[in-house]
């Protein structure tokens, strides 16, 4: 899977496609993903333009997994599941749906039903509320964390 610059991730990073963002760094992006698999679903793409980890260099995957560690205790703070799922797909051959390198935060509860992946869009109001709570709770996953 090539690097395509047109690819939705690509465009949101240039600004010109929206997301809900909720935290964003020199090297990182984490937003909703429209399509979740559970409420509270996040992404964490880097900046840097790689479709898969392979392309990836070692700085924007350090930072990629630090935002991402970030995100999970902001999630778990916010939304209180027993559970999380962090996920990471190369190739379309393994579920990647986007050529632009990114990671899945997914809150998990148990006997919860895991919606399939970038099905259904979920409503943006609910979205934003969603990323509100976890904004919120991102301050407590400071360093100290």
């Amino acid at each position: 899977m090539s690097y395509d610059p047109n690819n939705v991730f690509a465009k949101i990073l240039r600004g010109a496609a929206p997301c809900i963002k909720v935290f964003e760094n020199q090297m990182t992006l984490v937003f909703m993903d429209i399509m979740p698999q559970a409420d509270g679903h996040l992404l964490i793409i880097p900046k840097e333009s790689a479709s898969q980890i392979f392309e990836l260099s070692e700085g924007a995957a350090a930072a990629c997994m630090l935002t991402a560690r970030k995100a999970a205790i902001a999630v778990k703070t916010a939304l209180k599941p027993p559970g999380i799922i962090l996920a990471q797909a190369n190739g379309s051959a393994a579920g990647q749906t986007v050529p632009h390198y990114h990671i899945h935060v997914i809150p998990r509860h148990s006997g919860v039903f895991l919606a399939p992946h970038a099905t259904q869009q979920e409503d943006m109001e609910k979205l934003k509320q969603l990323a509100e709570r976890i904004i919120a709770a991102w301050p407590e996953c400071d360093e100290s964390n």
